[in-house]
């Protein structure tokens, strides 16, 4: 008599096998579901800009307008940005275009898992693919905002040097550790429906005590703080790459990229713990 295999799937059926088991089966998923991911960036692209007027120029003139505040604050003497060997505009823009990426894309991943709806509780697919698809919002306006740094460069007569080729490499802890924070943050807002608005706040006030608009002091508790500050690391070394052509401190950075990437796998086995129970609470 001829046997026929037989697959039993279960709810829980990723929190019974091994540890290794498990990471394999978290990446498999995440390939098996590019597709799926493309199409719900799409999607959401499609969405946020269909009756835009300007699209995706907001992008650029978001960051125009605040670099041109801070250039009007220094200027007239309320703000004292401090000394910078390159020009403001120049110097800001960069810090800008990598603190964007941290900023939209978890106030976008926080909103995913509630702005996907009805979604979420009647199809049956992974829903980490709605945290990682938000994050391409964020990615296509980083792209725009680089681009626009590129222009400022040209016009001041900015040679960046030889290390800027690998910020693509230098935006990945940034994005890790923004989509880590991410997949936790969706789950929140699951709970909690204000979490998107705390998120907003969160940011807002962050960008003052991370050095995107202004370099680090010397000494003082500014620069007290930024010492344990992964995300200030990141974004001082993301300009030491495009300005310096090396590191100013090497262990900040690359001990910054491992947390980043810790947050990451962290976050997302989480999510996957977690996510049988998503639909019972959007």
């Amino acid at each position: 008599m001829k046997t026929e295999n037989v697959t039993v799937y279960s709810p829980d059926r990723i929190l019974k096998i091994g540890l290794v088991a498990v990471w394999k089966e978290l990446f498999l998923s995440l390939l098996k579901s590019r597709e799926l991911i493309w199409r719900l960036f799409l999607r959401d692209f499609s969405a946020k800009y269909r009756q835009s007027l300007l699209g995706v120029l907001w992008a650029v003139l978001n960051p125009l307008i605040t670099v041109g505040i801070f250039v009007f604050l220094n200027k007239s003497g309320v703000f004292n940005i401090g000394s910078i060997d390159v020009p403001y505009p120049a110097f800001a823009l960069v810090g800008l275009t990598v603190w964007a990426l941290f900023a939209t894309g978890l106030t976008v991943s926080s909103n995913s898992i509630v702005a996907a709806g009805a979604m979420v509780t009647k199809i049956n697919f992974p829903k980490s693919s709605l945290v990682i698809a938000s994050m391409g919002q964020a990615v296509v306006e980083f792209m725009v905002r680089l681009c626009l740094t590129i222009i400022v460069f040209v016009i001041y007569g900015i040679v960046p040097a030889w290390t800027a080729v690998l910020l693509p490499l230098a935006a990945i802890p940034v994005f890790l550790l923004t989509l880590g924070m991410g997949f936790f943050l969706a789950l929140l807002t699951g709970i909690f429906r204000d979490t998107v608005h705390v998120v907003v706040l969160f940011t807002t006030f962050l960008l003052f005590l991370v050095p995107v608009l202004y370099p680090i002091p010397d000494s003082g508790l500014f620069a007290a703080v930024n010492a344990f500050n992964p995300l200030s690391h990141l974004i001082v070394g993301f300009r030491d790459l495009v300005f310096l052509g090396k590191l100013s401190s090497p262990a900040g950075y690359f001990g910054s990229c491992l947390f980043s990437l810790v947050v990451f796998l962290f976050f997302w086995r989480f999510f996957q713990i977690v996510e049988p129970k998503i639909a019972e609470r959007v």
